[in-house]
Protein backbone atom coordinates (compact mmCIF):
# COMPACT_ATOMS: atom_id res chain seq x y z
CA UNK A 1 0.00 0.00 0.00
CA UNK A 2 1.40 3.46 -1.34
CA UNK A 3 1.92 6.12 1.73
CA UNK A 4 1.19 9.60 0.98
CA UNK A 5 2.26 12.35 2.87
CA UNK A 6 -0.27 14.89 4.62
CA UNK A 7 -0.49 17.97 2.60
CA UNK A 8 -3.51 20.59 2.96
CA UNK A 9 -4.63 21.93 0.15
CA UNK A 10 -4.46 25.05 -0.91
CA UNK A 11 -7.54 26.38 -2.35
CA UNK A 12 -8.31 28.84 -5.84
CA UNK A 13 -9.62 32.01 -4.84
CA UNK A 14 -13.69 31.73 -4.14
CA UNK A 15 -14.97 33.39 -7.34
CA UNK A 16 -19.12 32.00 -5.95
CA UNK A 17 -20.26 31.35 -3.03
CA UNK A 18 -23.85 31.06 -1.33
CA UNK A 19 -25.49 29.84 1.82
CA UNK A 20 -26.07 26.03 2.22
CA UNK A 21 -26.61 23.40 5.58
CA UNK A 22 -26.09 20.10 5.99
CA UNK A 23 -28.36 17.73 8.51
CA UNK A 24 -27.86 14.35 9.51
CA UNK A 25 -28.48 12.03 12.34
CA UNK A 26 -26.57 9.24 14.01
CA UNK A 27 -27.95 5.91 16.12
CA UNK A 28 -25.08 4.65 18.48
CA UNK A 29 -25.76 1.36 19.82
CA UNK A 30 -23.34 -1.33 21.17
CA UNK A 31 -20.69 -3.20 19.31
CA UNK A 32 -23.18 -6.26 20.50
CA UNK A 33 -26.43 -5.54 20.65
CA UNK A 34 -28.97 -3.60 18.54
CA UNK A 35 -30.42 -1.42 21.46
CA UNK A 36 -29.56 2.20 20.61
CA UNK A 37 -27.47 4.49 23.70
CA UNK A 38 -27.96 7.46 22.33
CA UNK A 39 -28.89 9.40 19.11
CA UNK A 40 -26.42 12.80 17.50
CA UNK A 41 -28.43 15.21 15.65
CA UNK A 42 -25.92 17.49 13.47
CA UNK A 43 -26.54 20.92 11.74
CA UNK A 44 -23.76 22.23 9.69
CA UNK A 45 -24.02 25.72 8.21
CA UNK A 46 -21.64 26.73 5.44
CA UNK A 47 -21.76 28.14 2.18
CA UNK A 48 -20.76 26.36 -1.62
CA UNK A 49 -17.93 28.03 -2.99
CA UNK A 50 -17.78 27.23 -6.83
CA UNK A 51 -19.90 24.03 -6.20
CA UNK A 52 -17.89 22.98 -3.31
CA UNK A 53 -19.46 22.83 0.55
CA UNK A 54 -17.37 24.58 2.80
CA UNK A 55 -18.23 24.67 6.67
CA UNK A 56 -18.46 27.05 8.94
CA UNK A 57 -19.83 26.14 12.03
CA UNK A 58 -22.04 22.98 13.79
CA UNK A 59 -23.78 22.23 16.26
CA UNK A 60 -24.12 18.16 17.67
CA UNK A 61 -27.00 17.86 20.01
CA UNK A 62 -26.91 14.41 21.70
CA UNK A 63 -30.19 12.58 22.88
CA UNK A 64 -31.68 9.99 24.61
CA UNK A 65 -35.15 7.87 24.73
CA UNK A 66 -37.82 9.68 22.34
CA UNK A 67 -35.37 12.52 21.22
CA UNK A 68 -36.62 15.37 24.29
CA UNK A 69 -33.95 14.25 26.80
CA UNK A 70 -30.80 15.87 25.89
CA UNK A 71 -27.85 15.38 27.88
CA UNK A 72 -24.73 16.55 26.08
CA UNK A 73 -23.54 19.22 23.66
CA UNK A 74 -21.09 19.77 21.01
CA UNK A 75 -20.17 24.01 18.81
CA UNK A 76 -17.49 23.99 16.46
CA UNK A 77 -16.38 26.61 14.33
CA UNK A 78 -14.09 25.55 11.27
CA UNK A 79 -13.32 29.55 10.37
CA UNK A 80 -9.53 28.61 11.24
CA UNK A 81 -9.08 25.50 10.09
CA UNK A 82 -11.00 22.55 8.77
CA UNK A 83 -8.88 20.06 10.36
CA UNK A 84 -8.48 21.87 13.84
CA UNK A 85 -12.12 23.57 14.50
CA UNK A 86 -12.96 25.62 17.51
CA UNK A 87 -14.73 23.64 19.99
CA UNK A 88 -17.28 23.66 23.16
CA UNK A 89 -18.75 20.40 24.38
CA UNK A 90 -20.99 19.98 27.48
CA UNK A 91 -21.72 16.71 29.31
CA UNK A 92 -23.43 18.13 32.35
CA UNK A 93 -24.54 14.82 33.51
CA UNK A 94 -20.90 14.42 34.29
CA UNK A 95 -20.09 18.52 35.33
CA UNK A 96 -18.00 18.31 32.41
CA UNK A 97 -16.50 20.92 29.92
CA UNK A 98 -14.19 20.48 26.95
CA UNK A 99 -13.19 23.79 25.15
CA UNK A 100 -10.45 23.41 22.32
CA UNK A 101 -9.26 26.75 21.08
CA UNK A 102 -7.32 27.80 17.77
CA UNK A 103 -5.37 30.19 18.29
CA UNK A 104 -4.01 32.17 15.16
CA UNK A 105 -3.44 28.61 13.86
CA UNK A 106 -0.29 28.78 15.65
CA UNK A 107 -1.11 26.63 18.56
CA UNK A 108 -4.30 24.82 20.49
CA UNK A 109 -4.99 25.59 23.81
CA UNK A 110 -7.35 22.81 25.88
CA UNK A 111 -9.01 23.96 28.85
CA UNK A 112 -11.15 20.64 30.33
CA UNK A 113 -13.28 20.79 33.14
CA UNK A 114 -12.83 16.80 34.55
CA UNK A 115 -15.52 14.81 35.92
CA UNK A 116 -13.84 14.84 39.30
CA UNK A 117 -14.27 18.92 39.04
CA UNK A 118 -10.68 20.09 38.57
CA UNK A 119 -9.58 22.00 35.99
CA UNK A 120 -7.20 21.37 33.23
CA UNK A 121 -5.02 23.36 30.54
CA UNK A 122 -2.90 22.62 28.17
CA UNK A 123 -1.02 23.84 25.10
CA UNK A 124 -0.41 21.88 21.97
CA UNK A 125 1.63 23.33 18.74
CA UNK A 126 -0.12 23.47 15.41
CA UNK A 127 1.51 21.21 12.69
CA UNK A 128 0.15 21.33 8.96
CA UNK A 129 -0.37 17.39 9.73
CA UNK A 130 -2.55 17.90 12.95
CA UNK A 131 -6.16 16.94 13.13
CA UNK A 132 -8.52 17.60 16.08
CA UNK A 133 -12.16 16.33 17.11
CA UNK A 134 -14.45 16.49 14.33
CA UNK A 135 -11.32 17.37 11.33
CA UNK A 136 -11.25 13.98 10.74
CA UNK A 137 -13.84 14.11 8.50
CA UNK A 138 -12.85 16.90 6.94
CA UNK A 139 -9.21 14.81 6.94
CA UNK A 140 -10.84 12.22 4.95
CA UNK A 141 -12.46 14.33 1.76
CA UNK A 142 -9.63 16.34 1.63
CA UNK A 143 -7.76 13.43 0.90
CA UNK A 144 -10.46 11.53 -0.82
CA UNK A 145 -8.88 10.92 -4.41
CA UNK A 146 -5.91 9.41 -2.42
CA UNK A 147 -7.58 7.08 0.11
CA UNK A 148 -10.39 5.85 -2.67
CA UNK A 149 -7.62 4.56 -4.60
CA UNK A 150 -5.63 2.44 -1.73
CA UNK A 151 -3.36 5.29 -0.24
CA UNK A 152 -2.84 6.16 3.02
CA UNK A 153 -2.72 9.54 4.82
CA UNK A 154 -0.63 10.17 8.05
CA UNK A 155 -1.16 12.85 10.32
CA UNK A 156 -1.33 14.02 14.14
CA UNK A 157 -4.14 13.33 15.97
CA UNK A 158 -5.20 15.21 19.18
CA UNK A 159 -5.97 13.59 22.49
CA UNK A 160 -7.53 16.64 23.86
CA UNK A 161 -7.51 14.92 27.77
CA UNK A 162 -3.84 14.33 27.80
CA UNK A 163 -2.62 17.49 26.12
CA UNK A 164 -0.55 15.66 23.38
CA UNK A 165 -0.93 14.83 19.82
CA UNK A 166 0.08 11.20 18.73
CA UNK A 167 1.31 10.08 15.44
CA UNK A 168 -1.91 8.28 13.47
CA UNK A 169 -2.28 6.32 9.78
CA UNK A 170 -5.37 6.98 7.49
CA UNK A 171 -5.98 3.77 5.41
CA UNK A 172 -8.60 2.13 3.14
CA UNK A 173 -9.87 -1.08 5.23
CA UNK A 174 -12.56 -4.26 4.71
CA UNK A 175 -14.61 -4.98 7.68
CA UNK A 176 -18.13 -6.78 7.62
CA UNK A 177 -19.39 -5.02 10.17
CA UNK A 178 -19.46 -1.58 7.94
CA UNK A 179 -21.95 -1.62 4.74
CA UNK A 180 -20.58 1.75 2.77
CA UNK A 181 -19.16 2.40 -0.34
CA UNK A 182 -15.94 3.02 1.49
CA UNK A 183 -14.55 1.96 4.66
CA UNK A 184 -11.61 3.52 6.22
CA UNK A 185 -9.12 2.77 9.41
CA UNK A 186 -7.61 5.20 12.01
CA UNK A 187 -4.75 3.66 13.61
CA UNK A 188 -2.20 4.70 15.90
CA UNK A 189 1.03 4.19 13.27
CA UNK A 190 2.91 3.39 16.62
CA UNK A 191 3.42 -0.01 17.69
CA UNK A 192 3.47 0.62 21.82
CA UNK A 193 0.09 2.80 21.42
CA UNK A 194 -1.28 0.49 18.81
CA UNK A 195 -1.24 -1.98 21.54
CA UNK A 196 -3.24 0.34 23.83
CA UNK A 197 -5.68 2.20 21.25
CA UNK A 198 -8.28 0.21 19.30
CA UNK A 199 -8.58 1.92 15.49
CA UNK A 200 -11.67 3.21 14.93
CA UNK A 201 -13.43 2.03 11.38
CA UNK A 202 -15.16 4.63 9.74
CA UNK A 203 -18.38 4.27 6.54
CA UNK A 204 -18.24 6.99 3.25
CA UNK A 205 -20.58 6.73 0.99
CA UNK A 206 -19.41 7.31 -2.74
CA UNK A 207 -20.60 11.01 -2.40
CA UNK A 208 -18.17 11.38 0.49
CA UNK A 209 -20.82 11.35 3.50
CA UNK A 210 -19.84 9.60 6.39
CA UNK A 211 -22.51 6.57 7.00
CA UNK A 212 -20.69 4.88 10.01
CA UNK A 213 -18.40 5.68 13.09
CA UNK A 214 -17.26 2.51 14.77
CA UNK A 215 -14.91 2.94 17.82
CA UNK A 216 -14.39 4.91 21.16
CA UNK A 217 -16.72 8.11 21.22
CA UNK A 218 -17.03 11.17 23.65
CA UNK A 219 -19.93 10.04 25.53
CA UNK A 220 -19.03 9.01 29.09
CA UNK A 221 -20.52 5.57 30.58
CA UNK A 222 -19.54 6.80 33.55
CA UNK A 223 -16.98 8.95 35.23
CA UNK A 224 -14.30 6.69 34.46
CA UNK A 225 -14.88 5.40 30.79
CA UNK A 226 -16.79 6.43 27.30
CA UNK A 227 -18.85 4.39 25.41
CA UNK A 228 -17.64 1.96 22.67
CA UNK A 229 -20.64 2.26 19.82
CA UNK A 230 -21.16 1.64 16.60
CA UNK A 231 -22.83 4.82 15.04
CA UNK A 232 -25.10 4.97 12.11
CA UNK A 233 -25.63 8.15 9.92
CA UNK A 234 -28.60 8.91 8.15
CA UNK A 235 -28.86 12.12 5.65
CA UNK A 236 -31.35 14.40 5.99
CA UNK A 237 -30.43 17.45 4.26
CA UNK A 238 -27.37 18.04 1.82
CA UNK A 239 -26.24 21.18 0.55
CA UNK A 240 -26.77 22.16 -3.28
CA UNK A 241 -23.23 21.43 -4.03
CA UNK A 242 -20.52 18.41 -3.49
CA UNK A 243 -19.02 17.51 -0.18
CA UNK A 244 -15.63 16.62 -1.97
CA UNK A 245 -13.75 16.08 -5.26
Amino acid sequence: MKTTALVIACFAPVLTASGAELRFSGTAAPLKGDRAIYEEHHLVEGECSDGLFRPNAQTVTYVRGDGDDQFAQKKLSYGDSLLRPNVNFRQPDFNEVMEITNRDGKELRIQWQTPGDDTETYTVEVTDSLVADAGFDHLVRQHWSAVTTGESVEFEFLAPTRGKAYEFELEPARDDRINAAFTFRIKPSGTILGFLVDPILLGYNADGMLTDYLGLTNIRKDRDANYTAHIRYTLETAPDCELTR
